[in-house]
């Protein structure tokens, strides 16, 4: 049987144990992944884009389990009452290819690009950061200031978005954490004045420029995690080339992420190569990192293999029968005739 974990089962789970403590055990699985990454096979994302958003399907495996997201971006979307990303994905063993779980992944899709930020701002941002400006005050918004905050120790947020109705959510939400300052700006260039960190979050299918060169100051850290996609960029080009660019995966980021707007030949850093240590982070207080986050499966294979764990340490969810097993393993057929259910065979 396989286990399946729905919204309202990992919604009462969040709701039960908070979720920074998810987040901080994510952190972990990440980082023990990352440093496992020459034995993933890996590949690009594969993407199906029309002209309101994107629809895609993120594989990744090693030898001994294999995951799959289902992942969409459209921006316009809370226009018709639906969510801008949504997400579910699927964990499996290689040696059967048999379904492990079957999980929603649209809270957990929130949840592990905060612990991504995290892990990357751990080895890019000054040691000590303390403010950080929060530049798109979505669903995401949330989960970000809470991972920066119980996790790497942020103090006071600076946060700003062009839809006032998102910022005033953010703050209401927010009152949850009453030690965390939260200080809201008219503009971008106002919010992330003065601050160790700049996340930027924004959804439109364009090119945009949500950060110009004159608003980066020596020293600071860009997490860049906005929905990327061809045609989608966050940064002008001008930052890019003042900073040190830190990647997921360099095949995808050169598609979907703000280094598109560069050539092939600039050089950009894959994040696991940092945290083995075959490459270096950031060198000095006053260098510019900026980690150009465009999601990758790898994170979600992170996400669904710790959700498994908690499923089995918590007995989270339900059993269902998503593959038939039989008694016969070469008799399919026999499901299709009236007495077919009592020739299943009885698994534990």
């Amino acid at each position: 049987m396989t286990r399946f974990i729905d919204v309202e089962c990992f919604s009462s789970y969040l709701q039960k144990n908070g979720t920074e403590d998810f987040t901080t055990r994510l952190v972990s699985y990440l980082e023990d992944d990352y440093r496992r990454w020459t034995e993933f096979d890996k590949s690009p994302r594969a993407a199906a884009h029309s002209d309101v958003g994107v629809i895609e399907l993120m594989p990744v495996a090693n030898d001994q389990l294999y995951s799959f997201k289902y992942v969409n971006g459209h921006p316009d979307n809370a226009e018709l009452g639906y969510l801008t990303v949504m997400a579910f994905g699927v964990l499996a063993e290689v040696k059967t290819g048999y379904p492990l779980l079957l999980s929603e992944l649209t809270i957990s899709t929130a949840l592990r690009t905060a612990a991504t930020s995290v892990m990357a701002a751990k080895v890019l941002a000054r040691k000590n950061a303390k403010k950080m400006a929060l530049i798109g005050n979505g669903c995401q918004s949330e989960f970000q200031a809470i991972a920066f905050h119980k996790i790497l120790g942020i103090e006071e947020i600076h946060c700003y978005d062009t839809d006032g109705f998102a910022t005033e959510k953010f703050i209401n939400n927010m009152k949850a954490f009453p030690e965390l300052k939260i200080t809201r700006f008219s503009s971008t260039a106002e919010a992330v004045k003065g601050c160790d960190i700049i996340t930027t979050v924004t959804a439109d299918k364009k090119y945009a420029t949500i950060l110009t060169d004159d608003m980066v100051e020596p020293g600071m850290h860009i997490n860049g995690i906005g929905g990327d996609c061809p045609g989608k960029t966050e940064i002008a080009k001008n930052i890019l080339l003042r900073s040190s660019i830190f990647v997921e995966f360099e095949p995808q980021s050169r598609i979907e992420g703000d280094i598109q707007q560069l050539d092939a030949e600039h050089q950009v850093t894959e994040l696991w190569e940092v945290l083995v240590g075959n490459k270096q982070g950031r060198a000095s207080d006053d260098e510019i990192t900026f980690f150009d986050s465009v999601g990758f499966a790898l994170e979600d294979y992170s996400a669904l293999r710790l959700i498994y764990d908690i499923a089995k340490e918590e007995k989270l969810g339900t059993e269902i029968e998503l593959v038939p097993t039989l008694e016969n393993p070469k008799d399919l057929f026999t499901l299709t005739s009236p007495k077919g259910k009592t020739r299943l065979r009885n698994v534990a």
